[in-house]
């Protein structure tokens, strides 16, 4: 359950948790932010600045999303988890686990 619902919400997430198509998430990321942003944009009037909401703009929104939630599904289904772990690309690994040396070892190793 809390896989399906993470697909729904929040699609890049998804795929980054649960699959091994880690490069999928950048574009499911570009059609969840634009989604979101349709349907913010809609509520305020959309592009001809209406009065009310425009329903145009927010089936447009919806639509994205449920592009990216469908992608992300689709991603997560196909995926072989087995061996998984070592080939996840650096946009799904967490920033901590990043080895960064001192710049200042670097420059005492090139004096001596």
């Amino acid at each position: 359950m809390k896989r399906i619902l993470i697909t729904l919400f929040a699609p890049p997430v998804s795929v980054c948790k649960f699959g091994c198509a880690g490069c999928c998430a950048a574009p499911i990321s570009v059609f969840w932010l634009a989604g979101l942003a349709s349907l913010v944009y809609g509520l305020l009037g959309g592009p001809t600045n209406m009065m009310g909401i425009s329903w145009t703009t927010i089936w447009l929104g919806l639509a994205l999303w449920s592009i990216a939630a469908i992608w992300a599904a689709v991603a997560i289904h196909n995926t072989d988890l087995s061996g998984c772990e070592s080939t996840k690309p650096l946009l799904c690994q967490p920033f901590t686990t990043m080895d960064e040396t001192d710049p200042f070892d670097e420059v005492k190793k090139a004096k001596s």
